[in-house]
């Protein structure tokens, strides 16, 4: 199955994006969510996305759906970083969080590979339903 994170600037609202997707999906699915600057602050951290990514890989490989501005921002300097250590199977999203963590976990447990999950989270059927 594809890896799924989430990258929040507040880790009480990744906590929560990831605990509605266990609900929806109960099936276990490769999923981590984090968030916060790490210092119990508001903010993201490229090394925990880093390490975050690496947890999930396989040859299936990660999306990583991000909230607003610098989480993405963070998530494609990581994504450079994790290149260069030969991750290369990796995408960034920036479908709506929620509703993308969301529907990417079902197509994830569908089976679905990453390129295809990557456009249904961002297609404009998606958006238009928000």
């Amino acid at each position: 199955m594809v890896g799924i994170l989430i990258v929040s600037h507040s880790h009480k609202i990744a906590q929560g994006i990831e605990e509605l997707v266990k609900e929806l999906v109960p099936r276990k699915i490769p999923l981590i969510s984090i968030g916060g600057d790490g210092y119990g602050g508001i903010g993201t951290d490229i090394e925990e996305i880093v390490e975050a990514v690496e947890e999930l890989y396989d040859d299936n490989g990660v999306i990583i759906i991000g909230d607003v501005g610098s989480s993405l921002m963070n998530a494609k300097m990581a994504l450079e970083l994790l290149e260069l250590e030969g991750y290369t199977n990796v995408m960034v999203s920036s479908a709506p969080l929620v509703e993308g963590a969301m529907v990417a976990a079902i197509e994830s447990n569908l089976g679905k590979d990453l390129l295809t999950i990557k456009k249904k989270i961002e297609s404009k059927r998606l958006i238009e339903l928000i």
